[in-house]
């Protein structure tokens, strides 16, 4: 599934997960350009919600980086990364994946996700987050599925509620994100709530 390429890099999983309007894959090396680009149209509306973005955050060179450790995350079951990608055009939409993936007496893991401005409000992130979780619960075996957001992100609170996940607490700085400690909102789904 994992394999080595000529040019040094690992190559990703060949896993294709199919939505009615959205699939979910792992990342390509031939994505960035149009990740990098869907990433700066969309700077404004996703840095408030993110940790502070690198100077070299849209590179090339970051990029591939990037997509490196996640091979090898995916690799060692530490994370799974996927682009959310609109069935009809394959157009990349989005990223959702899961980290921090505990084994042992937790089966547990974090989804996280983010969705270009273009493409906020049209239902694709909450189909990308149904396969999402179906992976963590069938493929991955999980137990349990936790997320945060920050207060005031209703559309994020929205997302969470609406696939079926439940509010647990609130968490004072919890995350550093757009250069500043943040609370956040707890949430977390379990297998047996889970409906698909």
């Amino acid at each position: 599934m994992i394999g080595l390429l000529r040019n040094g890099l690992i190559s990703s999983p060949a896993i294709r997960l199919e939505g009615q309007r959205v699939s979910i894959r792992p990342p390509l090396a031939r994505d960035w350009q149009e990740w990098s680009d869907l990433r700066e149209r969309s700077r404004a509306f996703l840095t408030p919600w993110e940790p502070t973005w690198p100077a070299d955050a849209l590179a090339r060179t970051a990029y591939l980086r990037r997509l490196r450790r996640q091979i090898i995350e995916w690799r060692d079951d530490e994370a799974y990364s996927f682009l959310a990608v609109e069935r009809r055009t394959d157009r990349v939409v989005g990223g959702i994946g899961l980290s921090n993936i505990r084994r042992g007496v937790a089966q547990t893991g974090t989804l996280g996700y983010w969705v270009g401005e273009t493409y906020a409000r049209r239902g694709y992130m909450s189909e990308a987050t149904r396969l999402t979780l179906d992976f963590a619960f069938g493929q991955l075996g999980l137990h349990r599925i936790e997320a945060a957001c920050l207060p005031t992100n209703a559309p994020s609170r929205g997302l969470l509620e609406k696939v079926g996940f439940q509010y647990e607490g609130y968490a004072r700085g919890y995350l550093r994100i757009d250069g500043a400690w943040r609370d956040h909102v707890l949430y977390a789904i379990l297998r047996e709530e889970w409906r698909g």
